[in-house]
């Protein structure tokens, strides 16, 4: 299968091991090539078993030592809605796998607002919103009031859910503002704040990163072009490439002719 602009490319690795190191490997040759080239570069982290793996394997890359920060932007695709320091939030993991690892300015590093921090869910939601704009491109034909993220990670749950995007939820189908309050979610913690799919959607490049096989029926219908409202991986698509980096028993039911060998 060739490259064709956004449409979506399935890379299979033997193991989760193998599959974070590939990823990993890529993440940090797409920002050593951008920063030598003197560009600002925006990232959207996820949270998730997968997405600590390649975070913690990225660290380890002797390269990371050598990369001008001062350019690079970390963002968020969801929060849990907890206390600061709570073992459910997706920022602490990113700091304690690879954020802390690196010489690089905290205000590069946007954090939703914890459930401590003085503000109820509707405010994070919000002022997350209201940081996003900070950051939005003069020319927003291709965007809306929030950066275009040149990788915006995604974890896929066995429910197919992305972010905090679930199935059959109203969040899913919400294109009027760049952040979302989900309450009651399906899976504890039950309140977090979530970007919507417009914002995800005008990221350059969608990398959603799945292991396991109890995500082998989720994949495969996000890639059979189900509805996003019931499948909501199905509806994430990255503007320039759209990429899932699979293991082989999640792969079970990927279709051959979706298959690429590299990214």
């Amino acid at each position: 299968m060739t490259d064709n602009g956004s449409a979506k490319q399935v890379i299979i690795k033997p193991d989760a091991d193998t599959l974070a190191s590939y990823v990993a490997t890529r993440f940090v040759n797409r920002i050593v090539k951008r920063v030598a080239e003197g560009k600002r570069m925006h990232v959207c982290l996820t949270g998730g078993t997968m997405g600590g793996a390649v975070l913690r394997t990225a660290a380890r890359d002797e390269r990371v030592g050598q990369i001008d920060w001062s350019l690079v932007h970390f963002w968020f695709g969801d929060e849990r809605f907890v206390a600061r320091d709570s073992d459910d939030r997706n920022e602490k993991q990113a700091r304690e796998a690879f954020l802390d690892h690196l010489d690089i300015p905290a205000e590069n590093i946007h954090t939703v607002a914890s459930s401590d921090d003085g503000l109820d869910l509707d405010a994070a939601a919000i002022a997350y919103a209201d940081e996003l704009a900070q950051f939005a491109p003069s020319d927003r034909s291709e965007t809306g009031p929030w950066p275009s993220f040149d990788i915006c990670f995604l974890g896929v749950g066995p429910d197919a859910h992305i972010a905090s995007l679930f199935p059959d939820r109203p969040e899913i189908s919400v294109t009027d503002r760049a952040t979302v309050p989900v309450r009651n979610s399906p899976k504890p913690p039950s309140d977090r704040v979530s970007l919507t799919r417009p914002v995800i959607n005008s990221s350059k490049r969608v990398w959603m990163v799945v292991a396991g096989a109890d995500k082998a029926a989720a994949l495969g219908l996000a890639l059979a072009g189900a509805s996003y409202q019931s499948v909501p991986a199905a509806g994430a698509k990255g503007r320039r490439r759209t990429a899932f980096f699979v293991d082989e028993v999640a792969a079970d039911q990927v279709p051959p002719q979706l298959i690429d060998r590299e990214y």
